[in-house]
């Protein structure tokens, strides 16, 4: 028995809800839920309309992953970061990617520091206010796996043509590779806490309670996670953000 449009939108709904709850609470005030929940619901009505039933492809996977991906790209067009705050982000990367070269290992928090010329404390704050942009950051990379993953289910499915494009299928392939790589070289408890948020799906509360440390911090490890990921990425020559009209789908 087939299912209407309407009748998907309606059962599926709480899922555009869970998905912007989700990333409100890690993103600045400035950021509206309302605006994340509309964005979230036109990529639900999308999910909806390229998705035909098949046994062997799941509509909840593939549908959070179009609803997750409107609501990124509803930010990435609002320009919701001030310039300073993409300033500080990007000096944090640059003093890793120093200090990983110097040491030959993952510097500490304090090693960071020392390296941008603040104090400890300075540094957490802006680990703290470059919490928005990682998020946004971290979302692209994961979206990008799992958008790969729901494409090809439903290709095998039956749904599309595969894609035909070798090039496209060694970048996907090469980035999840490189991605693995750069996770494996993270501090243990900044994998552990990527493994509780995006393998266990916790949220920053019952994360902090594992850590045994306060909200506040899992955001400011979150961030330095991040930080440190894209600073691999680019010592390794993968740009975290492919620009070009060939490559900016592909990933």
């Amino acid at each position: 028995m087939s299912v209407s449009e309407d009748q998907l939108i309606a059962q599926y709904a709480p899922l555009v809800r869970r998905q912007a709850l989700s990333l409100v609470g890690r993103l600045p005030a400035n950021v509206e839920l309302d605006d994340l929940m509309q964005a979230g619901m036109m990529g639900l009505l999308d999910a909806v309309r390229r998705y035909q039933q098949q046994a062997d492809a799941q509509f909840e996977t593939y549908a959070i992953t179009r609803i997750r991906g409107a609501m990124l790209d509803e930010l990435r067009s609002q320009d919701w970061l001030p310039r300073s705050v993409r300033t500080k982000a990007r000096a944090i990367e640059e003093a890793i990617h120093a200090l990983h070269h110097q040491l030959l290992r993952a510097p500490t928090e304090a090693e960071i520091a020392e390296h941008m010329g603040i104090t400890l404390a300075a540094y957490q704050a802006l680990l703290e206010d470059a919490r928005g942009m990682q998020v946004l950051m971290i979302e692209d990379l994961i979206q990008h796996r799992e958008g790969a993953d729901a494409d090809a289910a439903i290709n095998t499915a039956g749904q599309g043509a595969p894609d035909a494009n070798p090039l496209h299928w060694l970048v996907r392939e090469g980035l999840r590779g490189a991605l693995v790589s750069a996770i494996e070289n993270l501090p243990e408890r900044e994998q552990l806490l990527l493994s509780l948020q995006f393998e266990q799906d916790l949220n920053q509360k019952e994360i902090a309670a594992v850590l045994q440390v306060t909200e506040g911090r899992v955001s400011q490890l979150r961030s330095q996670a991040v930080a440190r990921i894209r600073a691999w990425l680019s010592s390794h020559s993968w740009d975290p953000e492919p620009g070009g009209d060939d490559l900016e789908n592909l990933l």
